[in-house]
Order: C-alpha cells, then sequence, then structure tokens
C-alpha cells in the first residue's frame, strides 16, 4: 500500500494531534485527581476552619446560658397565665378575680353587669379571655382598681374603658370596664375554613 504525499501529511498531523490530545488529557487529568488543594492550601485551609469550630464551640456554654436564663424566664411568666380547662372556666375566674378587686375598695364597688366576649388568639402561643364589667365608682377607686388590675398574680390588663357621669352629688361615674387575661392556646376555637 503507497500513501501519496497528501495523505502522510494527513497523518503526520494526525499523529502530532493524537499526541497533542493525550498531553491534554494527561495534564487536566492530573489536576482533576488532585483536586484537593495542594498540601499548603489545604493545611491553611484546614487550620481556618479548625479555628472556625473552635470560635463556635468556645460560644456554645454562652449560649446555652442564655437559653436556661430565657426557659426560666418564660417558664415564670407563664405561670400567671390563666389556667383552665375550658375558655367560660377562664372567663369566670377572670371575673371573680375582677369582683374581690372591686370589693377590695373602700367602700367596696358592687358589679352591676358583666359579659363574656369570645376567646380570640394573642399571638401565636396564647389567647386572650375577654370580661366586660359595668361599675358605679369615684375616679378613685377607678383608678385603685385598673392599678390593682395590673398587679395581680394573673397576667391581666384593662383592654377598653368607657366612663360615663353617673351622680354629680356623691362625685360618681358609670364605668363600662374591658378586663382581658392571657390564657393556654388550647381554650381558643379553632377557626374553620370555608369548604367548597
Amino acid at each position: 500500500m503507497t500513501f501519496s504525499e497528501r495523505d502522510r501529511r494527513a497523518l503526520l498531523i494526525l499523529g502530532f494531534a493524537a499526541i497533542g490530545v493525550m498531553l491534554y488529557v494527561l495534564i487536566t487529568d492530573s489536576s482533576a485527581a488532585g483536586e484537593a488543594d495542594t498540601p499548603r492550601e489545604s493545611i491553611s485551609s484546614a487550620e481556618k476552619r479548625l479555628e472556625r469550630m473552635r470560635k463556635l464551640a468556645a460560644q456554645v456554654p454562652g449560649r446555652e446560658e442564655i437559653y436556661k436564663r430565657v426557659s426560666a424566664q418564660l417558664a415564670a411568666r407563664e405561670k400567671r397565665i390563666l389556667q383552665a380547662d375550658t375558655a367560660a372556666q377562664a372567663q369566670a375566674q377572670l371575673l371573680q378575680t375582677v369582683r374581690r378587686v372591686a370589693h377590695g375598695q373602700s367602700p367596696a364597688v358592687e358589679i352591676r353587669a358583666s359579659e363574656f366576649g369570645s376567646v380570640r388568639p394573642l399571638g401565636d402561643n396564647y389567647g386572650e379571655v375577654p370580661v366586660t364589667v359595668t361599675i358605679e365608682c369615684g375616679i378613685e377607686q377607678l383608678l385603685n382598681i385598673v392599678t390593682e388590675l395590673t398587679t395581680q398574680p394573673e397576667i391581666t390588663a384593662v383592654s377598653e374603658m368607657r366612663i360615663y357621669s353617673a351622680n354629680q352629688k356623691q362625685k360618681t361615674t358609670n364605668v363600662r370596664l374591658s378586663v382581658s387575661a392571657v390564657v393556654p392556646k388550647r381554650l381558643v376555637p379553632e377557626k374553620k375554613g370555608a369548604s367548597f
């Protein structure tokens, strides 16, 4: 078999191309196999990772202490949540608290009417039970009642207050007072979505 001059040049170019491809594969293959950093770079990056891990490990005891303190504070505050089996029982307890505070005034303040509102969510983890009472008292007594309600062992707050004049000779006022207390989330009725 005889090759023409043109065929010889093509074979020669093909040979050089094959050698070039083999050299390229060997060069790129050795770096691909050694994708890991060079020893100096891997030691340097390992030292940096080690230092970062040491810093994180040093922060763990401090974070655990903060977690313990916050958990203790939360437990102490949750003891002040009004505990009851049902929402109606929680509202009755709240009404008893309002009555106790009103009767503790000098002279005692009588609750003329009371009504219960619906339990509503308070944030993601708690609920709120409202009770509205109507009383007639002096301004000083009203201030004392509001102050004492906020200092009760239960978490209570006055959410609404409407004051009307009552007896100008005795300087008393009619007051419609809405008081709320914090309850566990389980007492809040679940809202049911619309069904299609």
